[in-house]
């Protein structure tokens, strides 16, 4: 008699045992989907974070360029005024220049 109960004794202690294992099993898995949801938040987080990061890095170039073009229109704004001041300088050099020639050829 001695023999049946202890193998009932083991039995039953092997039947408590694969339950809290069991138990054990399933709470984190239970836990797993709130850090699971967690991991998903971050990432979400740094995924905006990131955007963010590239609209000002964007947002920077912009200024930079719209700068830039601020300095070629004003570049371009000079030269064309060099260039009004060449010409006038060269229409005034070639008018002396056919005067000074009509004289000679009026005094030869």
């Amino acid at each position: 008699m001695s023999r049946p109960m202890v193998l009932v004794f083991l039995l039953m202690i092997l039947i408590i045992t694969s339950q809290f294992e069991w138990k054990q099993q399933l709470v984190p898995e239970t836990e797993a989907t709130p850090s699971l949801a967690e991991k998903q938040q971050r990432v979400s987080d740094r995924e905006e974070y990131v955007k963010e990061k590239i609209i000002l890095s964007q947002e920077k170039s912009i200024q930079r360029l719209n700068e830039l073009v601020r300095n070629l229109r004003r570049q371009l704004l000079q030269c064309k005024g060099d260039n009004e001041t060449a010409n006038r300088t060269a229409n005034s050099l070639t008018e002396n220049i056919n005067e000074l020639e009509r004289q000679q050829i009026l005094e030869d």
